[in-house]
């Protein structure tokens, strides 16, 4: 069962990354971070977003539909790392994205996931991993 722990959450401008996303409180193995509510976009505008600035901060939503979503709260700003200590769960039920902790993690760390979900399938990431 997840549970809520509700880590007081910033964020760090990092040179190489950009906005990174770190918890000011230590955050237990299994617990939900954050619940961020989520922008869907039609169809016909997921084509639209790889032409835009948004096209580094969205999630696939529906692969069958071609359908994305914007994460609101901090949802977007999280860095991918291919070892991350949380992970994302797309709760389509809600509109929601849940960022979860798959590992303690201590009070001042940065909080990453992976972008590459097993859900999402032949997508690649966009950019080079450093």
């Amino acid at each position: 069962m997840l549970t809520t722990q509700s880590a007081p959450l910033y964020i760090i401008n990092d040179e190489m990354r950009g906005r990174s996303v770190y918890t000011a409180s230590d955050i237990t193995e299994g617990s939900i971070i954050e619940i961020c509510p989520v922008i869907l976009l039609p169809t016909d505008d997921t084509p639209i977003i790889h032409k835009t600035l948004l096209h580094d901060y969205y999630f696939l939503w529906n692969l069958e539909n071609n359908t994305s979503a914007i994460a609101l709260g901090y949802g977007s700003l999280y860095n991918h790392s291919e070892t991350p200590n949380a992970d994302f769960q797309l709760v389509y039920g809600d509109n929601e994205i849940h960022i979860i902790a798959s590992e303690d993690i201590a009070a001042g760390t940065e909080i990453f996931i992976n972008y590459m979900s097993d859900k999402i399938g032949e997508y690649g990431l966009w950019f080079d991993v450093k």
